[in-house]
């Protein structure tokens, strides 16, 4: 969670938390948001939500205390970035500085409330998602070390490595890696989106049909009603994925090893239609580079005796996080 939050806020906002500093800060910004998390998630299973916010008692009381840490972090980003332009600082890159740019070129296109929320969204999208997902693949390739020793030879392979696991450093191996070369870990992008059919990041998610319809089912479908669906379940039905749906097997992806998608309507990881994931590529890439270093340096097993339960939140985590022993390759 600590490298994912660095990473959004980086590309998000152009800020660095260091919240992967030696000492392991508290990050008041990523304890709100993840008790903000949990307590709207809370809301699906208490029916008196909305009198607990009416009487700001309770978690609604508590929530509202967190929003205002969250608001008030990225308002006083936006105010100095604010600055920043004003000084014609047009440096950055990051995705507030290119929306406050483009304010300034088409003016009043956005209100800080909505710079705030456009960004907070891409944080909700980059952080937790990408996290979680790493955290449960570390945790099938515990149980199937032979795809971690796969992904070991095709990071070797792919980016040259000629020399023993520990002639090179850490920023020797990331140098190597580009867009380019991550792209073409066919067997790896496997291992990671077999890890999504099984334990999807967000596991229930839903629309509000735009018009009347009606399903392939016959079930009748009006405007405005809600259609959820659960990609957790899909992703272990057996008239979907064939008898063996339960098994964690990379090689369903690969053909005359080479990564070949599926109809994202099947495989509903990062939703489907016009409202695809924007931010599914930036993902992949992120968790590749991610994985294939921890991969090619260490060696990953489940602490014994650890028992490893979701967590229910609008993300699937774990609840006590993922003890593992590690050793180097």
């Amino acid at each position: 969670m600590r490298m994912t939050l660095d990473s959004i806020c980086q590309v998000g906002f152009g800020v660095s938390l260091g919240s992967l500093s030696p000492e392991l800060p508290d990050i008041p910004f990523a304890k709100a948001f993840d008790t903000v998390n949990e307590i709207i998630t809370s809301r699906f299973f208490n029916a008196f939500w909305r009198i607990e916010k009416a009487l700001n008692i309770g978690k609604e009381k508590i929530l509202k205390k967190e929003v205002g840490v969250l608001n008030s972090f990225t308002a006083n980003i936006i105010d100095q970035r604010s600055l920043e332009l004003q000084g014609n600082n047009r440096s950055k890159v990051d995705l507030l500085s290119r929306f406050m740019s483009y304010n300034d070129d088409e003016p009043d296109t956005f209100t800080d409330k909505e710079l705030r929320d456009a960004i907070l969204n891409f944080v909700i999208a980059g952080r937790d998602t990408s996290a979680i997902t790493l955290s449960w693949f570390i945790f099938c390739i515990c149980a199937h070390p032979h795809v971690a020793d796969m992904v070991f030879e095709e990071t070797k392979n792919v980016l040259g490595l000629q020399q023993s696991t520990w002639g090179y450093t850490f920023e020797e191996v990331a140098k190597r890696m580009s867009y380019e070369t991550i792209s073409t870990m066919h067997y790896l992008h496997a291992a990671l989106t077999e890890t999504l059919r099984l334990y999807p990041a967000v596991p229930r998610d839903g629309k509000v049909a735009a018009g009347d319809d009606t399903l392939p089912d016959g079930t009748r479908v009006k405007q405005g009603d809600r259609v959820s669906y659960v990609p957790y379940s899909m992703g272990r039905m057996e008239f979907i994925w064939g008898k063996d749906a339960l098994t964690y097997n990379p090689d369903r992806w690969l053909k005359d090893g080479v990564f070949q998608p599926e109809s994202p309507f099947k495989f509903s990881a990062f939703q489907a239609g016009p409202r695809i994931c924007l931010g599914r590529d930036s993902a992949y890439l992120q968790m590749k580079m991610t994985a294939a270093l921890l991969l090619y340096f260490f060696r990953f097993c489940i602490v014994p005796d650890h028992v490893v339960r979701y967590r229910v939140m609008l993300v699937m985590p774990m609840a006590n996080g993922l003890f593992v022993n590690v050793s180097p390759r």
